[in-house]
């Protein structure tokens, strides 16, 4: 009989891993029988409620009235409280029913899951002992039993398989629910849509358009509404609807998100137009004229919604345009002749459509009266890259009375739908003028006391009369005395605002004149010129127009270019000073060719930037003024360092392509299987003479010849020989750059990484090299270029970081510029003075400029064959920009 006792017995007892797994298996075969229990009575609750979505997906709740989508909605509900009752009959299945079907699923005979539960009926020794023997015997039956999936037998409760209809329901009406007539889910919980009855003697043209600055294509919707998911376009999109036929007029209807309804309203100009006719016969005729004639109605879409007409519907989702973000990129600096310049980054969704920066004074009196507004700073933005672009401005406010304040400047951009985004403030000092002269800074201090403030003009009178005291010691030149007292009388006969500002202007002109001569009037016409041209690009002007800007241009550069060759002639050299430094002609006249020539083959984006790069150089020109606290000897060793590394960097490059040459010609002999190519080779010769037992002067004389090349008569081994020649070169290029890292240090400087990574790729291609393998060589002579070129970078950073730091203010607000780190007055790096690093003017090669001629050219031949397409016409219309 069974001990009611759970106490591990038997086998149990002595081996407990045994009982854990007969334990483990209990509770999976319970489970198992659990199951078996559920799923019959689950398969009444899910046969429910695929019914309920079949009915909803199939749109039978949206079809029927109100009253009878209920009544089926309770149904439903009651169907499946019903199908839950036989739940209550469930239970946990008991150790023993667990045991059991252990024992029959797994095929074992005599019980041996129970009887080691079991004892004797007869508690003798010799029946314990004989007891225990049958228990450890049936043990080794029970190591590896298996529960099994559940067996529920679903087919002795559903004989006649009806659980397949409500799942081929479902799918049917799942497959349903995907066309345009489907129905949802949330059709039972909420009312049947209007029913809308469409006419369908109507006709529905309806279509979307971006604004034109999104660059984006029509939306053209469909004529029966056949849009699932909601059309995505841009905000401020114009939505037009045209409608034709039918007996009635149409109502339009943007329903928004919220479920507000708006009418579309007809356009003033589509409504129909009634002639002139007797009075019966007009009543007649307008209601079907009123219908035949179509009419068109239009909106702004800013908010989501639907388009709602003759029964059908299209929803929108409109993206927010928002707003253009813009910031400082680096903090405003002054350039050489005072002119502001400021980095600055935009981004916007669509593209930013202008930018300005906001300069305003940071200590201001209401109750004064300035003579001149805030000064303007456009910031030169790309057309074609507006959506994120990066610049650098340049303007020259030093003629602003602000100049010489302290200033609040703020960056603001403004796209095209009219949203403007700015940056956070930066206050600074206005950059001004420098005078060399005292008498030319005081004269334009007078001009900035009542240029800020009008009712300061006693004052300035005063600063005009005591510079008037001892005119004989202070004012040199007479002239100037004349001028001064001239100007005084205009400042006391000045009332009205026009006689100020004339005054004010009057009072620059001899500040200017006192400093530079007919030099500061030659500025102002080449930045008036400059100015004109950067407008006339901007507004997309004719080529005559350019043309005659660009020569407006030029005659203010060679104005300009004049008085300050003659000025530099006058003026003393300076101990920084040297021929090179002298700005020539042919440079500017280049860029100048350059620009016109972008502007004329239609790429004046590109032609607007690079005016405004002149622009900039011409703001950094030096202008031949004396400057103070030079440091020619540090520069000029620092120059001979840059020197040096021009030097490694272009022997690199020439050993990389002789080794990439020598690789591809042994790779070319291999695959040709040729072995002898010729006698001893010039070109071995010339890296290694002596060779082969020949004289030098004879190998020389063999490279003498003309029209033949060396390295074609070389055997596959003499190319690997050269090959292995070329370590020498290489290991030396490496020792130069450890010396050049050296003096680097001396000079205080530290080498970046580039060098040190430049150095071992040179290392490990000249292990290749030494083998012969001239494929790996070139590449590591490829890293060892770019490693170079990233030194190269930071070096010059270094560099430049350090002469800023010893550039100081001279007296008069002066800013130092020292030899210019091997510049020439415009701020570009010598060709003769180092390598290029790629910091230089960027200016288009010829071979760009030529291409874009050949271009146009052969959009005006297609045009002029008269093509039979009107589409194609249009288009290289357009592309010409023909109005």
């Amino acid at each position: 009989m069974t001990s009611p006792s759970r106490q591990k017995k038997g086998a149990f007892a002595v081996r407990p891993s045994l009982a854990r797994l007969v334990t483990t298996k209990r509770l999976l075969a319970r489970i198992v029988l659990f199951f078996e229990q559920l799923l019959p009575p689950l398969m009444p609750v899910l046969s429910v409620i695929a019914f309920y979505l079949s009915a909803s997906w199939f749109g039978l709740f949206r079809s029927v009235p109100d009253w009878l989508r209920i009544l089926l909605l309770i149904v439903f509900a009651a169907a499946f409280l019903v199908s839950l009752l036989p739940f209550r009959t469930l239970r946990w299945p008991k150790v023993a029913e667990a045991d059991r079907m252990l024992e029959e699923r797994n095929g074992l005979p005599h019980q041996p899951v129970t009887v080691q539960e079991d004892e004797p009926a007869f508690d003798t020794p010799f029946g314990r002992a004989l007891w225990r023997e049958h228990q450890t015997r049936m043990a080794e039956k029970i190591a590896a039993l298996d529960a099994g999936l559940p067996r529920p037998d679903i087919a002795v409760h559903d004989r006649f398989a009806l659980r397949a209809v409500p799942a081929l329901l479902l799918v049917t009406a799942f497959g349903y629910s995907l066309s345009i007539n489907g129905g949802s889910i949330r059709d039972a919980l909420q009312a049947a849509p209007e029913q809308v009855v469409s006419d369908p003697a109507v006709r529905i043209d309806a279509w979307v358009t971006p604004p034109s600055y999104t660059g984006r294509a029509p939306v053209y919707l469909t004529s029966d509404g056949s849009e699932q998911a909601p059309i995505g376009i841009p905000q401020f999109s114009g939505l037009t609807v045209r409608v034709s036929g039918g007996k009635t007029a149409e109502k339009v209807v943007f329903r928004k998100a919220n479920g507000e309804a708006q009418d579309i309203a007809v356009q003033a100009d589509t409504k129909p137009q009634q002639t002139a006719a007797s009075g019966s016969e007009q009543q007649t005729a307008a209601p079907a004229s009123q219908a035949l004639v179509a009419q068109t109605h239009m909106m702004k879409l800013q908010e989501n919604g639907a388009l709602e007409v003759n029964g059908r519907r299209w929803s929108f989702d409109v993206l927010p345009d928002k707003a253009p973000e813009i910031a400082f990129d680096g903090l405003p600096k002054r350039s050489v002749n005072g002119a502001l310049e400021i980095g600055f980054t935009v981004k916007d969704d669509y593209g930013v459509q202008e930018a300005n920066a906001k300069i305003v004074p940071v200590e201001t009196n209401p109750a004064a009266t300035p003579l001149y507004p805030l000064p303007e700073y456009r910031l030169d933005i790309p057309r074609r890259n507006a959506r994120d672009a990066k610049g650098v401005t340049s303007r020259n406010l030093t003629e602003h009375p602000l100049a010489g304040k302290r200033v609040r400047i703020t960056l603001v951009a403004k796209d095209a739908a009219g949203q403007t985004g700015r940056s956070p403030p930066y206050e600074m000092v206005l950059p001004s003028r420098p005078f060399n002269e005292p008498l030319a800074a005081a004269v334009a201090e007078e001009r900035q006391v009542f240029a800020l403030d009008t009712r300061k003009m006693p004052q300035a009178i005063a600063l005009n009369e005591a510079l008037t005291i001892r005119p004989e010691e202070t004012i040199p030149k007479l002239t100037n005395y004349l001028l001064l007292e001239s100007a005084l009388t205009r400042m006391k006969l000045a009332k009205s605002e026009d006689a100020l500002k004339d005054t004010a202007q009057y009072l620059w002109e001899i500040a200017l004149g006192m400093e530079d001569g007919d030099l500061s009037l030659a500025e102002r016409k080449l930045r008036e010129a400059q100015q004109n041209l950067a407008d006339a690009l901007d507004r997309n002007a004719p080529d005559e127009e350019i043309k005659k800007l660009m020569d407006e241009l030029r005659k203010a550069m060679q104005d300009y270019m004049t008085e300050l060759a003659e000025r530099m002639q006058n003026a003393p050299m300076q101990p920084n000073q040297n021929a090179q430094n002298i700005l020539r002609q042919q440079d500017l006249e280049r860029m100048m060719d350059q620009i016109e020539n972008l502007a004329r083959s239609g790429n004046r984006d590109a032609a607007q930037q690079m005016l405004s790069e002149l622009q900039r150089m011409m703001n950094n020109l030096q202008a031949g003024r004396p400057q103070r606290g030079q440091q020619g000897q540090e520069n000029s060793e620092a120059r001979k360092q840059i020197d040096k590394l021009g030097e490694i960097l272009r022997d690199q490059q020439k050993l990389m392509e002789q080794t990439f040459r020598l690789d591809q010609q042994l790779r070319d002999r291999m695959q040709r299987g040729e072995t002898d190519m010729g006698e001893n080779d010039p070109l071995l010769d010339e890296m290694n003479p002596g060779e082969n037992g020949e004289p030098q002067d004879q190998q020389q004389g063999q490279q003498g010849k003309e029209g033949q090349q060396p390295s074609d008569q070389m055997t596959a081994e003499q190319l690997r020989e050269a090959l292995k020649q070329l370590r020498a070169q290489q290991d030396a290029l490496g020792k130069q750059l450890g010396e050049l890292q050296k003096s680097l240090g001396e000079m205080g400087m530290k080498p970046g990484p580039g060098f040190g990574q430049a150095q071992r790729e040179m290392e490990g291609a000249g292990r290749e090299l030494g083998q012969g393998r001239g494929q790996p060589a070139v590449e590591g002579q490829g890293r060892a270029l770019e490693a170079l070129r990233q030194g190269a970078r930071d070096m010059m950073n270094q560099m430049m970081q350090a002469q800023q730091g010893q550039q100081g203010q001279g007296p008069n607000g002066q800013v130092g510029q020292g030899d210019q780190n091997g510049r020439d007055p415009l701020g570009r790096p010598r060709r003769t003075q180092g390598p290029d690093f790629g910091d230089n003017v960027k200016v288009p090669d010829e071979i760009d400029v030529q291409r874009a001629r050949e271009i146009l050219d052969a959009i005006r031949e297609k045009l002029g064959n008269n093509p039979p397409q009107e589409m194609e016409r249009r288009y290289l219309e357009r592309l010409l920009d023909i109005q």
